[in-house]
């Protein structure tokens, strides 16, 4: 009997897993107001599609409080209803901020898979007061950084909130999708964070070891009536900007007026053509300053919104980490005569993106930078050409060729610099049901009077199930390699780096899950006679508790040889450990992240122990209050006490980030981050208030305040007025 019941559970389980659902799609003629109320009689002849089922804390069992979503579309729109069950009304909303988080929030989302790859997704989301999200999802949604929630469109969202559910309708234009003329099938599935019973759920279930948007699970939607052609409307959004800019330094003022813009043209029914002339990518929005403790470049994200359509066509090729050949945020940046990075003038761009065929996509980027002669920056043509065939169920092989060219004969210009350019080929391994994943890359660059190791391979093969991960990776970059438009954290370098991973799902426990993980790395120099120059081994246990929140306890060791000078305090006055020396040091590190839920959270980690050939202390905070769904307040600090031997440094380093921000409607937002960072001995004010007066259209207002902190002192202040206007023609 009792294995009967056993065989039978284990049926279940895997039917589950394996099952494919439908929803209906009805054909609508009918006006719909868009009221959040769903009383229109038409909404009562679909058929949900619901029976949700956990994702946490469990994959094994429905959700308690079950969510409905119905579906209508015509030849302009596609219209969702949803009736989301809850326990009652005590909703996290933190804010009324368009894109916002989903953790720690309660909300509803949708992916589509238009063109049925398993590869690539459009992403809508909602919150009980009916605040909006979109996003691109790509990659499979194999990995949360597949997702780009900076992608915007035109939508229309109205919401209602009742005593033991709320309601949403949605009203998204059919010409927000891309997707082939003729299909009647869409893969499609939805997921939900509830925070008042404690679960995540999905549509169609996923295992837990897997991502919540990843695209490997999904199910059907099948339409009354084949789609017609997708009609992506010709937009036009030019931009006004104002500027009064004080130098305290240079003791001088400046006004400036610029106008620009960018244009989207749809091409087909499956690719995008966008321009830019005289983009503004002035800091309406600041990035986050950070410590460097590390002999590498930092690494930040790009927001600026011209680069992040189809941005994986681009940016996923080659390691990440290690060799990328394509970095957007190269473009617009250049170094003056003091080695500093500083802005360079984009005078327009141009970016073809989409899919020629059902299975092949493209993209071509094209933008040219302005000349600086008091920097001795000459004026560049930067272009990229990317091409991505799926193979398989869901794997793919794609091509890219970077090329970044002078354009105007300048006397300070050597020959070596005049060009460069990378040509290369990826696979990505993606099995159907995603316990396969892996990719394999080669990469040659070409620059003038190099020598003849200019290439870059690597890769890695994972292993995902519920209860192991195993993965094995490895990364060459050749001493002459260079991308001049991506990011190569070093070279001369051969890197192996396998991690194992453990999980255990206790039972009636408040524990969810135990996690054990070994991750190792090794790297040697192919030039230097294969010299091991550095080793890595962390040993973590991670405990996630039911209530989300989590512990982390690891264990680091590090072996480094330098081959340059190098001070780790990175003091001003330091003197750097010496070259062709060797160090192995350990530490310990604990983390805690409380529960999110909650109006106070916070999330603390404290690392002591070894660093290079003395000590480290450090303590990172990340605390955070909301008084929702109104007003939100949070503060990140960072403190590093570094203590080398005689005669090197003894260093305190401090980063303090508090960040306030009123959302007084879902349209005025005002946000102020200020900024300290005793590393770069800086000081800055950022405070925007933003109203989207109309969907995707925006006055910005904006105060920039910088200081040097030693001696404290006025560095740049700024003023500045923009105005941005879509107009869809």
């Amino acid at each position: 009997m009792i294995l009967r019941s056993l065989i039978f559970t284990l049926f279940i389980y895997g039917s589950v897993f394996s099952q494919n659902k439908e929803v209906f799609v009805k054909w609508n003629d009918e006006e719909i107001d868009l009221d959040g109320l769903l009383n229109e009689s038409i909404w009562q002849e679909v058929t949900p599609a619901t029976n949700f089922w956990q994702h946490f804390p469990t994959d094994s069992l429905q959700s308690t409080y079950q969510t409905e979503i119905k579906m209508l579309y015509n030849e302009k729109y596609l219209y969702i209803g949803i009736v989301v069950s809850a326990p009652g009304k005590d909703y996290v909303i933190p804010s009324l901020r368009r894109d916002f988080l989903a953790l720690g929030n309660d909300n509803i989302s949708l992916l589509f898979d238009t063109f049925n790859d398993g590869n690539n997704a459009f992403f809508f989301g909602t919150n009980p007061k009916g605040v909006q999200r979109e996003a691109l999802i790509s990659g499979g949604g194999a990995d949360y950084n597949d997702f780009r929630s900076t992608w915007d469109v035109k939508w229309e969202n109205a919401s209602m909130i009742y005593d033991d559910h709320y309601t949403a309708e949605m009203k998204i234009p059919m010409s927000s999708f891309k997707f082939k003329e003729g299909v009647s099938k869409w893969r499609f599935n939805a997921y939900r964070y509830d925070t008042q019973s404690n679960e995540w759920s999905s549509w169609t279930r996923i295992p837990q070891n897997q991502n919540i948007i990843n695209l490997a699970f999904m199910s059907d939607m099948v339409f009354e009536r084949p789609l017609g052609k997708s009609k992506t409307p010709f937009a036009v959004i030019p931009y006004t900007l104002g500027s009064l800019t004080k130098d305290f330094q240079g003791n001088s003022t400046e006004a400036e007026l610029s106008i620009g813009g960018d244009a989207k043209i749809p091409i087909g029914s499956s690719l995008n053509l966008d321009l830019t002339i005289n983009p503004d990518f002035s800091q309406v929005e600041v990035d986050e300053l950070v410590i460097n403790l590390t002999r590498f470049e930092v690494f930040l994200p790009e927001k600026r919104q011209f680069f992040i359509d189809n941005a994986d066509l681009f940016a996923d090729f080659g390691n990440s980490r290690s060799s990328n050949p394509f970095f957007s945020r190269r473009i617009g940046i250049a170094e003056n005569l003091k080695g500093d990075n500083i802005e360079n003038s984009i005078i327009m761009g141009a970016r073809l993106s989409g899919k020629l065929t059902k299975n092949l996509r493209i993209g071509v980027l094209d933008v040219q930078t302005a000349e600086d002669t008091e920097n001795e920056i000459p004026t560049n043509n930067n272009m990229v050409i990317a091409l991505q065939q799926k193979v398989f169920n869901r794997s793919n092989v794609g091509f890219i060729f970077v090329n970044r060219q002078v354009t105007k004969d300048t006397d300070f210009v050597d020959e070596a610099e005049e060009y460069n350019r990378v040509m290369g080929l990826d696979f990505n391994l993606q099995s159907e049901d995603n316990k396969w994943t892996g990719k394999y890359y080669l990469h040659k660059s070409f620059t003038p009077e190099a020598g003849d190791k200019e290439f870059s391979s690597g890769g890695f093969l994972e292993y995902n199930t519920r209860k192991w991960k195993l993965n094995m990776g490895s990364t060459y970059v050749g001493e002459d390699f260079k991308a001049d438009l991506g990011y190569v954290r070093r070279n001369d370098i051969f890197t192996i780096d396998p991690v194992i991973t453990r999980v255990f799902y206790p039972v009636d426990s408040k524990i969810n899950t135990h996690t054990l993980e070994l991750r190792t790395s090794s790297t040697w120099s192919p030039e230097l006679d294969f010299l091991h120059t550095d080793a890595m081994m962390d040993m973590e246990y991670q405990i996630q508790f039911l209530n989300q929140s989590n512990i982390e306890v690891a264990l680091n060791h590090r072996y480094t040889y330098l081959l340059d000078d190098f001070d780790p305090t990175g003091s001003e006055d330091g003197i750097p450990l010496p070259a062709f020396t060797d160090y192995n040091y350990t530490k310990l590190d604990f983390s805690y992240q409380s529960d999110r839920r909650k109006v106070f959270s916070f999330t603390a980690r404290t690392d002591v122990g070894q660093f290079f050939n003395g000590n480290i202390f450090s303590l990172t905070s990340d605390l955070r209050l909301r008084l929702q769904p109104y007003f939100t307040a949070s503060i990140s600090s960072s403190y590093n006490y570094i203590d080398l031997p005689d005669p090197y440094a003894t260093e305190s380093i401090w980063f303090v980030g508090p960040k306030m921000e009123f959302t007084f409607s879902k349209k005025l937002f005002w946000s102020t981050f200020i900024q300290y960072n005793s590393q770069e001995e800086d000081f800055s004010i950022n405070s925007r208030l933003q109203w989207r007066f109309k969907p995707l259209s925006d006055l910005f207002v904006v105060y920039n305040d910088n200081y040097t902190t030693i001696p404290f002192s006025p560095g740049t202040r700024a003023f500045i007025v923009k105005f941005t206007y879509w107009i869809n023609i």
